[in-house]
């Protein structure tokens, strides 16, 4: 299981500075320990429960061979998803969100396809018949689609599951997810609602060592969960080339 880090390496990340006290969402109420010059301040106490949970969810989730949709298109934030999705193997969205990736998945799809498509002809050589005009006007459309569905060029499917690090900037992701039955795990700050995310982790979303403190452990729990679906199907793949378990194979005749 991922170590969760202690009460003071949370403070030390700033994980307990929420909003002002002018914009905090009474929601978020039960999370917080009180306020300190019109910032309220974030009980760490509940953010260490809530990760634990959300840590245990994820590898679980990724355990039994699911995918995990990590989402944070925040300027400071990108980056730091981005980096701890591909470490994972998570897919990732980071650019911007795209209308319809949870609830018109077909459509993303032939987006996918096209990208992959493209790609792979560019890769292969095959777009050298082309006139120079054309062929720039291919390397366009790959490099946009790349800003477009990069991250999620692998998903073939719907995720189980989605981590989102600021609800309020990407509050239509959080949208499409709830409203296809979608777990959600995600960031949430003193200003936003809990209501709709099933391993709520209280803590601040702006501060870039929080940020990277929380979406690390998250990345952390997921590719700790990946490896054990990964050993356990190269182990399910070895006894199968080995004629299967002993007791599964067929008696040998007498002589």
């Amino acid at each position: 299981m991922v170590k969760v880090p202690t009460l003071v390496e949370m403070l030390e990340a700033g994980v307990h500075f929420g909003h002002r006290t002018s914009k905090w969402h009474p929601k978020m109420e039960k999370y917080l320990f009180g306020s300190r010059q019109g910032i309220h301040i974030i009980n760490v106490e509940t953010t260490l429960k809530a990760l634990e949970e959300a840590l245990a969810f994820c590898k679980q989730t990724t355990a039994r061979g699911g995918q995990i949709l990590f989402v944070g298109t925040k300027k400071q934030a990108a980056s730091i998803v981005e980096a701890a999705a591909k470490d994972a193997g998570m897919p990732y969205i980071t650019k911007r969100w795209l209308g319809g990736t949870m609830t018109n998945f077909s459509v993303i799809a032939q987006l996918l396809k096209r990208f992959k498509d493209l790609k792979r002809r560019h890769e292969k050589g095959e777009l050298g018949k082309y006139t120079k005009l054309e062929q720039l006007k291919f390397s366009e459309q790959i490099k946009m689609l790349e800003d477009k569905v990069g991250g999620i060029q692998d998903m073939t499917r719907i995720p189980d599951a989605i981590f989102i690090q600021d609800i309020h900037k990407d509050k239509t992701a959080l949208a499409e997810a709830t409203r296809r039955g979608i777990k959600v795990i995600a960031i949430c700050d003193s200003n936003v609602n809990p209501k709709d995310i099933d391993y709520p982790i209280p803590a601040n979303d702006d501060a870039v060592k929080a940020i990277t403190l929380i979406v690390g452990l998250v990345g952390q729990a997921c590719k700790q969960g990946k490896d054990e679906w990964e050993a356990n199907r190269s182990r399910l793949a070895g006894t199968l080339l080995q004629g299967g378990p002993r007791d599964m194979r067929k008696p040998q005749e007498k002589k």
